[in-house]
């Protein structure tokens, strides 16, 4: 029992203190990777977009970046399910519009329901696509008038834009790595694994060689 109650001690004070450790390196590329993805979305609406045409910025792009930029170990952070998660939640948004399209007490829950089920179903589960289904369903103005393109942009194009952010930005010390479980870094891993025994082999034969031609010197200079 007293094993058990220090044991229980250690683990929470460890959860207590790396909850509140603060890593001054990890929340400046946090904030440079928010800044810049939110950043240049904002930029393209404001200067690249008439007022009277689509909407670039949409408010779930602000709770993704929270995600992608500063839990980017998350399983609910990684690229699948940032784009699956929105492009499917805007989807069900638009879809569930289409349907009842003035009852927004029914339409606000039936959309965010059914994109937590698809998310769920097609494992892209990523919070902000609530909001995403629940602005198609709820806005005024233009989103509703974009109809499917809605799904395509400002959702899609604006998850790209966050995606690459993060991939350059989590990826520029060797204290973040962003995705988490890469295949790239499987492959590499893999590669690298093939090709050390090939250096230590050369390695070995060098050596043997070496060591084969040192009595052949002794005598020379004998």
């Amino acid at each position: 029992m007293k094993k058990t109650i220090q044991r229980t001690f250690r683990v929470s004070r460890y959860v207590i203190y790396r909850e509140t450790l603060v890593d001054y390196r990890e929340h400046f590329w946090s904030f440079l990777g928010a800044f810049f993805g939110i950043g240049i979305i904002a930029f393209i609406q404001s200067h690249s977009l008439a007022a009277t045409e689509n909407i670039f910025l949409i408010g779930s792009f602000g709770a993704s970046s929270v995600l992608i930029y500063g839990a980017i170990q998350s399983p609910l952070a990684q690229p699948r399910n940032l784009v699956g998660g929105h492009v499917i939640s805007a989807l069900v948004g638009v879809t569930i519009y289409k349907i009842v399209p003035d009852i927004i007490w029914l339409s606000a829950p039936l959309a965010v329901a059914f994109s937590i089920i698809l998310m769920q179903y097609t494992k892209t589960l990523h919070p902000p696509g609530g909001a995403t289904a629940l602005i198609a369903v709820s806005s005024t103005g233009k989103i509703p008038e974009l109809g499917y393109w809605y799904v395509i942009s400002p959702v899609l194009s604006g998850c790209l834009i966050l995606l690459l952010t993060a991939l350059f930005f989590n990826n520029l010390t060797p204290n973040r790595s962003y995705p988490a479980h890469n295949r790239f870094k499987k492959l590499l891993k893999k590669r690298h694994q093939h090709s050390h025994p090939v250096k230590k082999i050369s390695h070995e034969l060098f050596r043997m060689r070496r060591k084969n031609h040192r009595p052949v010197r002794q005598k020379i200079l004998q």
